[in-house]
């Protein structure tokens, strides 16, 4: 069984996204596990803005199976605390597989404005693109079948350290 140590793929993830800020660089993670990265790598590389300074984009309403999928149950709406246009934006997620995520995420900052760019770090890249999508930087690279799911946990709670952890699934029927 795949074990990944998703901890020191997140260690792997700070070390990777420091090149990559440019001078006013915000990061901007997808609901929910790049929401998540984002949270804690603003702490943790001390960016502008403090715990509020980064943004969160949500792919829901613009994904291809919308009709199928609908609205997900405990989906974050998009929380975007600065201006999009003329911004260098380091896009955060945790899993980059098909590439229609982050299409739909795409898609979905661009209503808010035209950004000076966009550079994609994630935590782990598995393969299986659709869409002709890629990371500047991964921490990690791994084959998995495409009838499982990896997915990027947060402890929580108030005894918790807020530590992430990945589960391994078999994926739903379509």
């Amino acid at each position: 069984m795949l074990q990944l140590d998703a901890e020191a793929l997140y260690a792997e993830l700070l070390a990777g996204v420091r090149p990559l800020l440019k001078p006013g660089a915000v990061l901007v993670g997808v609901w929910s596990g790049g929401a998540w990265l984002a949270e804690r790598l603003q702490r943790d590389l001390g960016l502008p803005g403090g715990d509020k300074g980064y943004g969160v984009i949500s792919s829901t309403l613009h994904r291809d199976d919308f009709g199928a999928r609908g609205l997900a149950s405990g989906s974050d709406p998009t929380r975007l605390p600065f201006a999009i246009d003329g911004q260098h934006i380091v896009l955060i997620d945790d899993v980059l597989y098909t590439g229609r995520t982050l299409r739909a995420a795409l898609n979905e900052l661009f209503d808010f404005g035209r950004p000076a760019s966009v550079t994609l770090a994630v935590l782990v890249d598995r393969g299986g693109r659709e869409l002709p999508m890629a990371a500047a930087f991964s921490a990690a690279k791994i084959a998995l079948p495409a009838n499982q799911t990896l997915s990027l946990g947060r402890r929580d709670g108030p005894d918790s350290d807020g530590g992430f952890h990945f589960s391994v699934s078999e994926a739903r029927a379509a």
